[in-house]
């Protein structure tokens, strides 16, 4: 009887919640900020690309930079599910679902960003009518394509269960909610058979989804390194994108399990260890990412040959070493002085570290695309004087700060419509631990 009332108790603390008046003005500030991104693409779909800064030499600006940030956050999404779920990671399961709303969030915006980057969205089809194998560009729609959709079931089976317990609480969901469970989950009977079929094709998609997702940025990651400028033309490209990949994604997973646990009262499923571990794991992947960091820029400083020369300079000491520095110390070093001590792999510190390495990880992208750029083989003559320097204008930032509110407002109503800890495998870990 006692475990029977605790398992109620379990599910009533972690059904999905409604908005309150917090939430619904977070929703609120994200609708409009997304609002001002959609004129700015008005303005830029009448006017052209005119209204970017983007010229002739800086061809890629603020908004690649995001979509490779979107991409890297993906990316640790579903390789966390599918590596804790393979493993049997039995401590990973209440962050499983936290991390696969933050891979089909930012896999959404990844592929919007790249038609806001193209200028002209009508010519998207073409890619599918005419493209070319050859082409890198093609690669990267085929491999998020596959993720996209690898992401969304990966998310989506899991919670068949849960959807068969959301359908029995219609006066909490509404009658909106309830239909949409029901055409989700109604076919869910949870029995022994339909059980093993969900397993078997839920191991399939984590086994599936690890090299798919090791693609996608290696794939992002060839987009740069085949073309044939100072800064990119490296073979350390891939591996140096997946490990950045893997900070960054475990950074924001981080941020949402402090944000959640916070905010819905988590404290019990969320807990200190799981920040600890969780912890251990991150300053792990900074010293990784450090050691491909020197791995990148240690070579071609010590040649200092003279077509990399002008670029090394600007980043460690010119015009872009501000952000270089801000982004290698906070998104980098930092951390790992932090988190090398138990009292920095606490909640509250963990947080910190979270945006430290997220807000990094964004400079980081950034300073992959621009400093190259202004840093051609052939040297720049004869050129208007905005060609040689590259600052977003507000239509860029407009529509690079929707999308990221974009990303969040995706995952605020994924957490609002589903469980954000797994009821069913918190009830069968529960069943277990009382045996």
């Amino acid at each position: 009887m006692e475990n029977s009332l605790k398992g109620e108790q379990i599910v009533q603390e972690l059904l999905p919640r409604k908005f309150k008046t917090s939430g619904r003005i977070w929703v609120g500030i994200l609708v409009a900020i997304c609002l001002v991104g959609v004129y700015a693409y008005y303005r830029q779909l009448r006017y052209g690309l005119i209204v970017t800064n983007m010229r002739d030499y800086v061809s890629w600006g603020i908004y690649i930079s995001n979509f490779v940030f979107f991409v890297a956050i993906s990316l640790v999404g579903s390789l966390i599910t599918a590596v804790f779920r393979l493993a049997g990671v039995k401590w990973g399961a209440p962050l499983t679902r936290i991390a696969e709303m933050i891979a089909v969030g930012a896999i959404i915006f990844a592929s919007i960003i790249i038609i806001v980057d193209m200028g002209s969205p009508e010519r998207f089809y073409n890619l599918f009518l005419y493209g070319r194998i050859q082409s890198p560009i093609m690669w990267d729609v085929i491999v998020i394509t596959t993720y996209f959709f690898i992401s969304l079931l990966l998310l989506y089976y899991p919670l068949l269960p849960d959807i068969k317990i959301l359908l029995r609480f219609k006066e909490k969901s509404g009658p909106g909610l309830h239909k949409f469970y029901s055409f989700l989950g109604s076919f869910w009977k949870g029995d022994h058979k339909q059980y093993l079929l969900s397993k078997k094709a839920i191991n399939v998609l984590c086994i599936a989804i690890i090299p798919v997702a090791f693609t996608i940025h290696t794939v992002t990651s060839w987009l740069f390194a085949t073309t044939y400028r100072p800064g990119w033309d490296s073979t350390n490209f891939g591996a140096y994108f997946i490990a950045g990949a893997f900070l960054v994604g475990a950074g924001s997973v981080v941020v949402a399990m402090y944000i959640f646990r916070t905010w819905y009262h988590l404290d019990k499923y969320i807990t200190v260890e799981h920040f600890d571990k969780m912890g251990r794991v991150l300053v792990l992947l900074c010293l990784l990412y450090l050691y491909f960091n020197v791995n990148e820029f240690l070579t071609p400083f010590f040649k200092m040959k003279e077509s990399e020369a002008g670029y090394l300079n600007d980043l460690f000491s010119g015009s872009f070493a501000p952000i270089f520095w801000f982004a290698v110390l906070t998104g980098i070093v930092l951390p790992i002085i932090i988190l090398l001590f138990k009292a920095g792999r606490k909640p509250l510190p963990m947080f910190i570290v979270g945006i430290m390495v997220v807000v990094g990880a964004w400079f980081k992208r950034y300073l992959i695309v621009t400093p190259t750029l202004l840093h051609p083989f052939m040297p720049m003559h004869d050129v208007p004087k905005m060609y040689t320097h590259y600052f977003p204008s507000w239509e860029e930032w407009a529509i690079s700060m929707a999308s990221l509110a974009g990303a969040m407002l995706v995952i605020t109503i994924l957490c609002r419509i589903f469980p954000i800890i797994p009821i069913q495998e918190t009830l069968d870990e529960h069943h277990e631990t009382a045996k």
